[in-house]
């Protein structure tokens, strides 16, 4: 009977399910969203969020803890130096996931599973890029502009000009 077993074993042994769980996890922390079956993905929220509670105090004790979790010295970093930041002022729920449809080979109901201060469209306390105002002018003043950018004739030193050929004259006659 398997009463008061609440977790979702995944059709594995123990070994196998804490082995899947720690892959997955370090591969959400790495790429910051996965897509994988909703079973699975509920599973890995249970699993994954105690962690980054973890990771939001940058202790000896806390990284050890996680590395016993992760297994790889790569993804404990990441979580502690990019990932613990954004998710520093947030209580929990610091996973999103998303019903993606059914997987065309078996029809599983798949998923895709996201940290959620790292989606950029659906983050309503994203800071939003600041962009400065242009101004535009008006075809009037482009048209001037065109006028006063164009293209300035230099005049050669070896060629008498027209002004130059008239202060020559000056100068002869007085």
């Amino acid at each position: 009977m398997r009463h008061g077993k609440k977790f979702n074993h995944l059709g594995r042994t123990a070994s196998h399910r804490s082995a899947l769980l720690s892959n997955m996890a370090c591969s959400l922390i790495e790429h910051k969203r996965i897509n994988t079956t909703v079973a699975k993905a509920k599973a890995l929220r249970v699993y994954v969020e105690p962690l980054l509670t973890k990771a939001k105090e940058d202790t000896t004790h806390n990284r050890r803890i996680v590395f016993s979790y992760l297994q790889n010295k790569e993804a404990v970093a990441e979580l502690f130096r990019t990932v613990a930041p954004k998710i520093a002022e947030r209580n929990g729920g610091y996973t999103r996931i998303i019903k993606t449809g059914f997987r065309p080979g078996d029809a599983a109901d798949t998923a895709l599973i996201e940290l959620v201060d790292f989606n950029e469209l659906y983050n309503p306390n994203a800071e939003e890029k600041k962009t400065t105002r242009r101004s535009r002018r008006s075809t009037t003043a482009k048209k001037e502009a065109v006028v006063a950018e164009a293209p300035v004739v230099e005049e050669k030193a070896d060629e008498p000009t027209a002004e130059a050929a008239d202060s020559t004259e000056e100068k002869t006659e007085e």
